[in-house]
């Protein structure tokens, strides 16, 4: 009997032949948010997120480097996870596919298959990419000027001719199945235009794939019978699998968390996650996942960033500019989750100084001054204004964009009532009717309505931006900001502010 009860979120694993960049930050915030925003909403989340351990790159990483291949993900996976604990990514597990819990998982998904009558000996001859970790068809590859075979993500690098002895796995029995589940479920993957990719490619036939390789030791080895040879399995194929292996499966409670309700991808790898991931769950018997978001990219000066091919802005300069929180809000704010989006200094500095300091920052410091400087500190009794009418309809539209997973659309939202909360401020001018003691229940209901709306800014950019906005509901006497359906109730009427730290300092001088 399925017992499941939570909300289930996963990432793509991070290959472990290099440290992380750009664009891995922009994965793990952006699903970060999701899985802070479930939260916020009140419900029980378990977020995955981890590295990918095997492969030819690896192995050649680790050899170029002098180690053995265990000491080399040892080294990048703890890089790995000491850059998401700084940007405050709220994982619950981190899923190695070394571990021997993967290992139990990826074979028993394996003869699962192979019971089904799915899974047969065969020989594989054509080209592979090494960068991918993925075997090419033809339609995949281009020529460069020279006549050279390339693969268009990987244009630096030779790809290989390969031939050998594998395992596969018949796909092209699932493409009925696979076409009536995005019938059936339209929002499996999504942004629509991803599913529409993956449709065209479905119906266009599908051929089986090779799912073990021959020539490798660096891996899971392949469940085979006596007499049947050594092989490993094919990287993408257990790297799938570690979203079931992360739930315990086929031991213990598993099915408290499977299926997962969503899992997060770069739109780069879709194919193996609405095809062939799907594919290999029905031959297994297992669940489908609910979902599978396809985000976009982030560039810079118009190339993908890419540690492989010279891309890059580093994370540390990224991170250091303004904090680990206006980093994340940047890229939030300006890499749309259901597209790609530009790295700019430039817009970053923008955003940072007109939307986080100005904004949010001195809407903040000015309330709390004038509550200390006109009420002792103290937040006065709750009366409605027409800021609380804001407050409210905000928070509609904003759950709104949450939920359909616009996270940016969230963010303008948010921002939205920070412009409502300061235009507020200048209209009923509290530096006026504190000297007028005839309109004082007239102040107190200013100053609380504007405390009400910082709350509820930092309830609503938690998800974004956990650090500074537990700091601004602290600056309140709250212990942390408030789920979503806890706003409009939120009386602060009677508790000490603190006015600490500014929120987000203007830099001494231009950056």
């Amino acid at each position: 009997m399925n017992t499941k009860d939570t909300w289930y979120i996963t990432t793509a694993i991070d290959y472990a032949n290099g440290p992380p960049h750009l664009g891995h930050a922009v994965e793990k915030i952006g699903a970060d948010v999701m899985a802070r925003y479930q939260r916020q909403k009140g419900g029980k989340v378990h977020f995955v997120i981890g590295t990918d351990e095997h492969g030819v790159k690896v192995l050649q990483s680790a050899q170029a480097a002098g180690v053995t291949p265990q000491e080399w993900v040892d080294r990048i996976s703890g890089r790995f996870r000491e850059t998401w604990d700084r940007l405050a990514i709220s994982y619950d597990d981190f899923m190695r596919t070394t571990e021997p819990r993967h290992r139990v998982t990826a074979q028993e998904v394996i003869r699962r298959m192979r019971a089904n009558g799915d899974v047969y000996r065969g020989r594989y001859e054509g080209y592979y990419c090494v960068g991918c970790e993925a075997f090419k068809r033809d339609e995949e590859l281009t020529r460069d000027e020279q006549g050279t075979i390339r693969c268009p993500l990987h244009p630096t690098r030779t790809i290989e001719w390969t031939e050998e002895e594998n395992w596969f796995f018949r796909l092209s029995a699932y493409g009925p199945r696979l076409l009536k589940l995005y019938d059936e479920r339209p929002d499996f993957l999504r942004p629509q235009s991803r599913m529409n990719e993956v449709r065209r490619l479905v119906e266009g036939g599908l051929e089986d794939i090779s799912i073990s390789r021959a020539q490798l030791s660096w891996g899971v080895p392949f469940p085979t019978e006596p007499g049947e040879g050594n092989a490993v399995i094919y990287v993408w194929v257990e790297a799938l699998i570690n979203y079931v292996s992360a739930t315990g499966f086929p031991n213990g409670d598993w099915e408290r968390l499977w299926p997962a309700d969503m899992h997060v991808i770069g739109k780069d790898i879709t194919r193996f996650h609405a095809v062939y991931w799907p594919a290999m769950l029905m031959s297994a018997g297992l669940a489908l996942p609910r979902a599978v978001w396809a985000h976009g990219f982030v560039t810079i000066g118009g190339g993908k960033l890419s540690k492989s091919e010279g891309v890059k802005v580093e994370l540390d300069d990224a991170i250091e500019r303004y904090g680990v929180d206006a980093f994340r809000y940047y890229l939030v704010r300006d890499v749309p989750w259901n597209g790609d989006g530009e790295f700019s200094w430039e817009r970053f500095d923008a955003r940072y100084t007109a939307e986080l300091a100005d904004d949010i920052g001195n809407l903040a410091s000015r309330t709390l001054s004038m509550i200390v400087k006109y009420r002792d500190g103290v937040v006065p009794a709750h009366s409605e204004t027409s800021l609380d009418t804001e407050i409210a309809r905000t928070l509609v539209r904003y759950r709104g964009m949450m939920d359909d997973h616009l996270h940016h659309q969230g963010i303008q939202a948010a921002l939205e009532l920070a412009s409502a909360a300061n235009g507020f401020v200048e209209t009923q001018a509290p530096w006026a009717l504190a000297k007028d003691p005839a309109r004082a229940a007239e102040l107190d209901a200013t100053l609380s309505s504007l405390a009400r709306s910082l709350v509820a800014l930092s309830s609503m950019l938690f998800p974004v931006m956990p650090g500074r906005m537990t700091d601004l509901a602290r600056s309140f006497g709250l212990e942390a900001p408030p789920l979503l359906d806890e706003i409009v109730a939120c009386d602060l009427a009677g508790r000490r502010v603190t006015k600490g730290a500014v929120l987000f300092p203007k830099p001494a001088t231009p950056v």
